[in-house]
């Protein structure tokens, strides 16, 4: 009778503990909104949000026009392929420098492990923005997991040495 009662109670446990995840998970409000894009930072914000909420367009709009500037199709692509991808890397924005038309953000990168046994690692970055018209753009972000390596590389053909 005394080991039926324990196992009533281990059961009671496990149960509540499941419905308190439940609603915790069903009722945690979605912390990903976006900002006025008015600051270097907000624009890094805004589209980091857009990756993570598939508002691949927004995203896009974030861009500086310059050359190099990926097509919205390969964009697309690249979020899409998994080139850029978001979900297992967390950002903290920093410190702001800004001179003239242009800024330089620190970014904490924060990448989570896929597996049990590793553990997450973070690294310290820069963005590189640019005000165009009025609006600050993204020129540059580390090549990680919001940003591919061939975007705004230089597309200026090599010269042979003779």
């Amino acid at each position: 009778m005394k080991q039926d009662r324990f196992l009533i109670g281990i059961l009671i446990g496990i149960a509540v503990l499941i419905i308190a995840a439940l609603a915790i998970f069903f009722t945690r409000k979605d912390n990903l909104v976006y900002t006025d894009a008015n600051t270097p930072e907000a624009v890094i914000q805004n589209y980091v949000v857009a990756l993570h909420k598939r508002d691949l367009d927004k995203a896009y709009s974030y861009l500086a026009d310059l050359p190099g500037k990926p097509t919205a199709d390969t964009f697309r692509q690249a979020i899409l392929n998994h080139e850029v991808d978001p979900t297992n890397a967390g950002l903290e924005i920093g410190k702001t420098e800004i001179s003239g038309d242009s800024a330089t953000v620190s970014l904490g990168i924060i990448y989570s492990p896929n597996d049990p046994f590793s553990t997450s690692y973070r690294n310290t970055d820069y963005a590189q923005l640019i005000r165009l018209q009025g609006d600050w753009k993204i020129k540059q972000l580390p090549p990680n997991s919001f940003w591919s390596y061939n975007w705004y590389q230089n597309t200026t053909p090599a010269v042979p040495v003779k």
